[in-house]
């Protein structure tokens, strides 16, 4: 029943969107255009584009499994304050976001959202930054386009690593719909990929993040943060120093 339970409800234990009114109205501390993006027939795909006097760059930040752009706005916010333009985008049933959820849908609205930038931004001033969830889409899109460089916040190796480490007992490779295998698009990454993991993560186990390191890919910049946990990088200075040398 149990294994029954995982198969059935597991998009319930790894998305847990919320969900805004279509009038809702987003406030942030800097410029920024609200987008609906039709990604296909079936799906509205609600992004957040912040702008710049004088960007950088520009950061397509793919988020966790929780919240909505009302909080993930704010947290982008970080490197809007360091002279990035950053879209950051809902997932389909996130926020004000429509559409139905699967994997290849992930990849599809990633790519979407990334040849609309294309049309503003050279690729060589794109940078992908993958956060939990967001690390394995990201990875994806990395490996299939050729931006400036790649990102990842507290990774995994694949979601199925993840899952073994929470359901040991249960055959989860036969149960899960969905894989996000980082690991595989890596070694098709040829730009810089900086990897930043806490040791005491408890969602996403730490070694898991550490077996993409393990790859022993040339690429890639390990970042270790002693004591960090799944949501408080940003509290370690650790994490600072890392985002100022690669931005």
């Amino acid at each position: 029943m149990i294994g029954a339970s995982l198969y059935f409800f597991q998009e319930k234990l790894l998305f847990l969107p919320t969900k805004l009114e279509q009038d809702y109205k987003f406030q942030f501390n800097y410029p920024f255009e609200e987008l609906f993006l039709k990604t296909d027939e079936e799906a509205v795909i609600n992004a957040i584009h912040f702008k710049v006097k004088k960007p950088k760059g520009v950061i397509l930040y793919f988020h966790g499994n929780a919240g909505d752009l009302s909080r993930w706005g704010n947290i982008t916010e970080y490197f809007v304050d360091k002279d990035y333009d950053v879209l950051v985008m809902d997932y389909r049933t996130y926020g004000k976001s429509t559409g139905k959820l699967s994997e290849d849908a992930f990849y599809k609205d990633a790519q979407f959202c990334y040849d609309y930038l294309l049309k503003q931004y050279s690729e060589e001033d794109i940078s992908l930054y993958g956060r939990s969830l967001g690390t394995g889409i990201a990875s994806y899109l990395a490996s299939k386009n050729n931006p400036k460089q790649l990102v990842l916040e507290t990774p995994y190796y694949s979601i199925l690593d993840v899952a073994k480490s929470r359901f040991p007992v249960f055959p989860v490779k036969r149960l899960l719909m969905y894989q996000f295998p980082t690991f595989k698009y890596l070694p098709k990454i040829n730009n810089s990929v900086t990897i930043l993991h806490g040791t005491d993560d408890s969602l996403v186990p730490y070694s898991s993040g550490k077996k993409l390191d393990e790859l022993a890919l040339k690429n890639v910049n390990f970042v270790n943060i002693k004591g960090g946990g799944h949501n408080n990088l940003i509290e370690f200075k650790e994490y600072h120093k890392a985002i100022k040398s690669i931005l």
